[in-house]
């Protein structure tokens, strides 16, 4: 017989818990995992923005997340994934995961309605025309903790072992970016863009196009476009975001 786990808004079966501790979760469908991967997410930003949980606090284990929130274990460690690459948490092998002190962006803050119906083609026509103007706020904004958070990014992205991995800092790096402009404005019209990117459809696209050869080029272009920054010449990282986002888009669509 199985027990219930309960979680506002949502009741799902569970087994009870097996020998050694480890509970199972039991008829899952993806959407219901996503949808409790997504209850997490808004456990820990919630706790930060209220003060429940301090900036450095540990956070609960993915065994207490798959308990509490009635979520397979690979789905947690996939939010967990996400929220390090957006700099909301830290993790630490051996140690556990912590929330970030509040030093960037953080997830983005938007909501998902508001962009929902962007298709791919609008997300990338927006941001060959906004992107670009990144370049000289950042040239003239950006601090060290910056370059050191686009840096960690990159050697992550290089890093990863999956398409999913390299994604999410790829992603990560672009927030890092928006956030480095220093401009509140500009920020928050950069998290649209990341919100859009989060889409499904926009993720089947991307998963049909990245081979590990573009894979390879786009972590080039970054690093050129960072070297660029780190110089603080605008002109030069404008040209290379220019350049990166014409051959993003002809991957995806096919022409310039």
């Amino acid at each position: 017989m199985g027990s219930t786990l309960s979680e506002p808004g949502n009741t799902l079966p569970v087994a009870r818990a097996a020998p050694g501790g480890a509970s199972v979760v039991m008829n899952y469908t993806r959407t219901q995992s996503r949808a409790g991967a997504q209850r997490i997410r808004e456990f820990i930003t919630t706790a930060a923005t209220d003060g429940t949980l301090a900036p450095g606090a540990r956070l609960p284990t993915e065994r207490e997340l798959v308990r509490r929130f009635a979520v397979p274990r690979n789905a947690v460690r996939k939010m967990l994934a996400q929220l390090e690459a957006e700099g909301s948490i830290t993790r630490h092998v051996g140690r556990g995961t912590f929330l970030a002190p509040r030093t960037g962006a953080g997830a983005p803050q938007v909501a998902f309605d508001s962009v929902s119906n962007t298709s791919p083609a609008e997300l990338m026509e927006a941001r060959l025309r906004l992107e670009p103007a990144l370049a000289e706020l950042i040239a003239t904004n950006a601090t060290p903790a910056d370059f050191e958070r686009m840096e960690m990014c990159l050697e992550r992205a290089e890093r990863a072992t999956t398409l999913d991995e390299f994604e999410l800092w790829d992603a990560a790096l672009h927030q890092t970016l928006a956030t480095a402009t220093h401009n509140r404005f500009v920020i928050r019209v950069l998290d649209m863009v990341t919100a859009v990117r989060q889409q499904a459809e926009w993720g089947k696209l991307k998963d049909r196009i990245v081979t590990p050869e573009r894979r390879i080029k786009y972590q080039e272009e970054h690093r050129d476009i960072v070297r660029a920054l780190k110089d603080r010449d605008a002109e030069r990282a404008r040209a290379y975001i220019i350049a990166h986002l014409q051959h993003a888009r002809r991957n995806l669509f096919g022409f310039e």
